[in-house]
């Protein structure tokens, strides 16, 4: 058997809301290095570990595809505790999301996702390509696409080669398509995500992705926070009929993560 390693993708810190904005539209994700302090992702872990699925609709223990393994996937997370409401507006993040998405932009979805030993690869993938386009349109830099969704991976581990680390195929979100079974982009290949328990990336929903096989034998620990543009409908789960907000949670939300949740004020379409 060939062990093939893939290298790891080189993160670096920009400097300021406008770098950052520049790094998402030219390589598709942008790096936030400590946003959360150790005791901020012991915090989470412990909650993660607490909260249980509430709804089989939507959640899940276990994972069925190619075997079984352990998992814990929630959806509409700022719903389950007030402390993940404050996971909607972290500064620093929700600057940039607001530079790419505007001002008025909002939360899509927060997914805690625990993934366990004998989880496989995935297919690299794109989660949503909102616009399909020929290469060589793509390659004018005068042709930039907006930026509809976006998400935000708050890792809460060490990762590891055998914890099962996120693949990117960095600029991938200029081929104006999914990867369909492509594994390059202009000559580069996939790079592995190796980051530090408190790291962040945000990236856009056109760049070509996946999450690799966990052979180790501990579970993965990760937030996601997926952010849109306003006209981007917020179709929490079930949807379209049984989601409600938690009432005592929704009492405890600032104004702005009030309008991250959908409390805008009326405008077109309304």
């Amino acid at each position: 058997m060939v062990l093939i390693v893939t290298e790891p993708l080189p993160l670096i810190q920009h400097p300021g809301v406008e770098r950052q904005a520049q790094a998402m539209r030219e390589d598709g994700f942008a790096y936030f290095p400590g946003i959360l302090a150790a005791e901020q992702v012991a915090e989470l872990r412990q909650l993660m570990d607490r909260l249980d699925p509430v709804d089989e609709y939507f959640d899940s223990s276990r994972r069925k595809g190619e075997g079984e393994f352990p998992t814990k996937v929630l959806n509409n997370a700022f719903n389950r505790h007030p402390l993940l409401l404050s996971y909607l507006d972290r500064p620093g993040v929700i600057d940039l999301v607001e530079a790419i998405h505007g001002e008025d932009a909002h939360v899509i979805g927060m997914t805690i996702w625990l993934t366990g030993p004998g989880r496989p690869e995935q297919t690299l993938h794109a989660d949503w390509q909102p616009l399909r386009l020929p290469e060589n349109v793509m390659e004018d830099d005068r042709v930039q696409i907006p930026m509809y969704i976006s998400t935000m991976h708050y890792y809460l581990d060490d990762i590891t080669t055998d914890l099962g680390p996120t693949h990117f195929v960095p600029g991938s979100h200029r081929a104006g398509r999914p990867p369909e079974g492509d594994t390059t982009f202009q000559g580069r290949g996939e790079q592995a995500i190796m980051c530090n328990a408190g790291d962040g990336l945000l990236f856009r929903s056109e760049v070509w992705h996946r999450g690799t096989a966990n052979t180790s034998d501990r579970m993965r620990y990760l937030l996601q926070v997926h952010y849109a543009q306003r006209m981007i409908t917020q179709k929490f789960p079930p949807y379209p009929h049984g989601f409600r907000f938690d009432d005592k949670i929704l009492a405890q939300a600032n104004p702005r993560q009030r309008r991250l949740l959908g409390d805008h004020k009326k405008s077109n379409y309304d």
